[in-house]
């Protein structure tokens, strides 16, 4: 049986998968697939987002190696950055509950 972290690599592979190859190559994301991705995976993420040209600035920052696609490595750079900023934002959370004293 699968750990939790090995489900959330698979998880991770299946959800890349299941848009990449919508259009063109099967091993990348245009940047309408990965628009495709974020409105369905990332919604609150992209929702919170002011810039209406978000996605493109995200997509111009996770194509390192400028193909105009996102590989699965460069994608997997984005769903890093987001795990860090959500750890700090329960970091904050713990912290700010502990300072919060029961009755």
């Amino acid at each position: 049986m699968p750990s939790d972290l090995e489900r959330a690599m698979e998880t991770l592979i299946t959800v890349f998968h299941r848009y990449a190859g919508r259009e063109g190559n099967k091993a990348s994301l245009s940047r309408k697939e990965l628009k495709q991705l974020m409105e369905t995976e990332l919604s609150s993420f992209l929702k919170s987002q002011k810039d209406p040209g978000a996605v493109d600035k995200i997509m111009k920052d996770l194509d390192a190696n400028g193909d105009g696609e996102v590989n699965f490595e460069e994608f997997v750079s984005l769903v890093v950055g987001l795990s860090i900023a959500c750890e700090q934002i329960y970091q904050m959370h713990q912290k700010q509950t502990a300072g919060v004293k029961k009755p």
